[in-house]
Parts: structure tokens; C-alpha cells; sequence
């Protein structure tokens, strides 16, 4: 008889935890449902707002589109950032859905990941437009370096554009949180290096232009 108490008791609290249990659930698929069409619909709009704002141009001017056909991956950076906020947007219902259930283990391990997923979209936007800099850094150097006659300046402006696209690399990956301080250390003592190198070359090429400009106004004059 007491095993038959026991049984019934034990019974009757399932059942009544099912009964708690089911509209919480309940709830919790309508939720995510919710947040899985709200997350589709941000995927559409962020990525029709930056094709609307030229960011697959851009992308393609720094070369990082070439960079993903090469490896056989034909999406553009636009797609690419909507399916990031796509899968924010869910990531973070989620986490309600299982913080509303008490599974608060699980809710941590995707709150990790929703914390994570910003960096990436930083880390995006820093090759994208570090690129584009290092391009214009290229184009701008070069010119000078070409207008006063230094020689190599194709040389010259190239380095300093891949030293820039290094130093945007590693601001990438310390976004991502997978760059390494002697990494980062020994880079910023050879860009520094570059950069020193860069305007001893502008210094004397400077120098040299206007003795030459110099020259060439004496002589003028004379005659």
C-alpha cells in the first residue's frame, strides 16, 4: 500500500510538472517561430541595404570577392553579412527560448556565441575598408614617389600597401580574438621600420626634387 502512495504521488508531480511544462513549451516554439521569421526578414533588409549602399563594390574593388571565387565560394559580402545577422538575431532567441525552459547551461553556451558574433562583423568591415585603405595608401604613395623621380616607386608604394594589409590582418584577428600579443608586437616594430624606411625616402626624394626644381630656375634665369 505505501509503494502504491508512492507511486501515485510521484504520479501526480509528473503530471503536474507536464502540465506547467507543455504551455511553457508551447510558448517557447511560437517565440522561436517569431524570431525565426524576424531574423529572415533582417537577413532580406540588411543585405538590400548594402547592396543599396554599394558594399559588394566596395568589396570587390579590395579584392576580398576575388579572394572567396578562388576558393570556390560565390557569395557576396552583402549575402555574407545578412546571414551573420541573420543568425544573431536567432542566436539570441534562442537563448531566450532556453532561458524561459530553465536550461540555463545551454542558454550559456549560445550567449557565447552571440557575444562572438559581432566581432566577426567588425572583423569584416576592418579587411573590407583596411583593404580599400591600403589600396588608396598605394595609388597615393606611388603618385608622389613618381612625380619627384624616386626611383622604384612602384616598389616602394607596394610595400607599404601590403604592410598596411598585414596591420588590417592582424586588427582582423585580434577582433576575432585569435591574435597573439608577439604577433602583434613584432608586426608594429616592422611596420614602424616601413614606416621610418617611407619618409627617410620622402625626405630625400622631397630634397632632391626641389634642388632639381632649384637648378632648373637658376639655369632659366641666367638665360
Amino acid at each position: 500500500m505505501q509503494q502504491l502512495d508512492i507511486f501515485v504521488a510521484s504520479l501526480t508531480s509528473l503530471t503536474t510538472e507536464l502540465a506547467s511544462f507543455i504551455p511553457k513549451l508551447g510558448a517557447a516554439l511560437i517565440l522561436l517561430f517569431v524570431g525565426w521569421i524576424v531574423a529572415k526578414l533582417a537577413r532580406t533588409a540588411i543585405a538590400h541595404v548594402l547592396k543599396l549602399a554599394h558594399f559588394d563594390a566596395l568589396s570587390e574593388k579590395s579584392g576580398i570577392e576575388a579572394f572567396l571565387k578562388q576558393g570556390n565560394i560565390h557569395i557576396s559580402l552583402s549575402h555574407i553579412m545578412g546571414e551573420i545577422v541573420y543568425w544573431l538575431i536567432f542566436m539570441i532567441v534562442v537563448v531566450t527560448v532556453t532561458n524561459s525552459l530553465g536550461l540555463h547551461m545551454v542558454a550559456d553556451l549560445f550567449n557565447k556565441i552571440v557575444l562572438y558574433i559581432p566581432n566577426i562583423l567588425v572583423a569584416i568591415l576592418v579587411l573590407v575598408f583596411g583593404t580599400l585603405l591600403s589600396r588608396f595608401i598605394n595609388r597615393m604613395i606611388f603618385a608622389y614617389l613618381n612625380n619627384i623621380g624616386v626611383d622604384n616607386a612602384l616598389t616602394i608604394s607596394t610595400i607599404a600597401e601590403y604592410s598596411v594589409q598585414i596591420f588590417v590582418v592582424f586588427v582582423a584577428l585580434e577582433q576575432l580574438q585569435i591574435g597573439t600579443q608577439l604577433l602583434t608586437a613584432a608586426f608594429q616594430i616592422g611596420f614602424g621600420a616601413v614606416a621610418l624606411a617611407l619618409a627617410l625616402a620622402f625626405g630625400l626624394g622631397g630634397r632632391d626634387w626641389a634642388a632639381g626644381v632649384i637648378q632648373k630656375m637658376t639655369k632659366n634665369s641666367k638665360k
